[in-house]
């Protein structure tokens, strides 16, 4: 098994702003529109422009990125985000995920599988959670779990957004062991469960990224590191003030000569200390992109916006 893949697919946006769905218990979003007196139309613009040069910047280092374009209806705001409605592996199973906010539901799409066929990937067989959503049941992908492919460990921690039991059926089915935990943050001075687990972690081949201050039980804390320590990963620690600049958010990928990327948006890599630079470039080089549009609106960066194919090729 490997960890990192040299395939992302992304999903340009064509209706992106605020999605008062999701903002309920994500507390990252911020409505920008009424805060700046700027139209849904230009912040989607802003969004495009921000897409594109990301996008640019990860073709430009050799990553492979397939496009896909949003449709104009129906209404999905957070498109931009697929990591959250589908996963891909090595074996050729994809997985469909159940999403919290109903207009994220209509983010799954069939054409998306179409062209990835196109592009020769093999998809044999698709395993559907989406039925979950009628018991009010979710799981939101890669967003809700880290998945240490290479050693079969999935990190989860639980929210409005994650349930324990099915996170347990998706670890039976493909095969990893479950790592369980509560991550919080700070929210007028109480404590709230962080929306999803790829805000406050990432895993890569060596090492591990992960703001430990967010898990409050002890038992926990002491647990998620066991399992850290287990697979021989060095532990970057991040505070939640860098958490809330989005430096959890972050992505392995293979590039040009399979070279190691870090992905990251901008305002995570200016939250970053010196030593904790350091530490992330001994193993690979940083790419960093302005997402700041998307991160205000969206409440989600650049971890958010690439979905990993990791599937079998003709």
């Amino acid at each position: 098994m490997q960890q990192t893949t040299n395939t992302i697919l992304m999903i340009r946006p064509v209706g992106f702003r605020m999605n008062e769905q999701t903002a309920v218990n994500n507390y990252y979003q911020k409505d920008i529109s009424a805060s700046e007196k700027i139209t849904t139309a230009a912040i989607n613009a802003l969004a495009q422009r921000e897409f594109d040069a990301f996008v640019e910047k990860l073709q430009s280092n050799g990553v492979n990125v397939v496009v896909i374009n949003d449709t104009e209806q129906p209404s999905t705001p957070d498109s931009i985000f697929p990591n959250n409605w589908i996963s891909f592996h090595e074996n050729g199973d994809i997985a469909l995920y159940p999403m919290f906010a109903e207009n994220r539901r209509l983010e799954r799409r069939e054409d998306v599988l179409e062209t990835l066929e196109e592009h020769n990937f093999i998809i044999e067989n698709v395993v559907d959670y989406t039925e979950a959503e009628e018991e009010e049941i979710f799981l939101e992908g890669t967003g809700s779990m880290i998945l240490d492919r290479d050693n079969r460990k999935a990190y989860c921690a639980l929210s409005p957004r994650a349930d324990e039991e099915l996170f347990i059926e998706f670890c039976e089915d493909f095969e990893y062991t479950p790592v369980i935990f509560t991550s919080n943050q700070t929210v007028d001075n109480r404590r709230e469960a962080i929306y999803h687990t790829n805000v406050m972690m990432c895993v890569a081949e060596q090492f591990a990224i992960v703001c430990l201050a967010s898990i409050d039980d002890k038992k926990e804390r002491k647990n998620l590191l066991k399992h850290l320590k287990e697979t021989r990963k060095e532990v970057i620690d991040i505070t939640e003030e860098q958490v809330n600049a989005f430096a959890g958010n972050m992505l392995q990928v293979q590039g040009t000569n399979k070279q190691r990327f870090l992905v990251m948006s901008t305002s995570a890599y200016q939250s970053l200390r010196k030593d904790q630079l350091q530490k992330i470039e001994k193993y690979n080089t940083i790419i960093h992109s302005s997402l700041a549009t998307i991160e205000s609106c969206g409440g989600g960066s650049a971890r958010c916006m690439m979905a990993e194919v990791f599937l079998p090729k003709k």
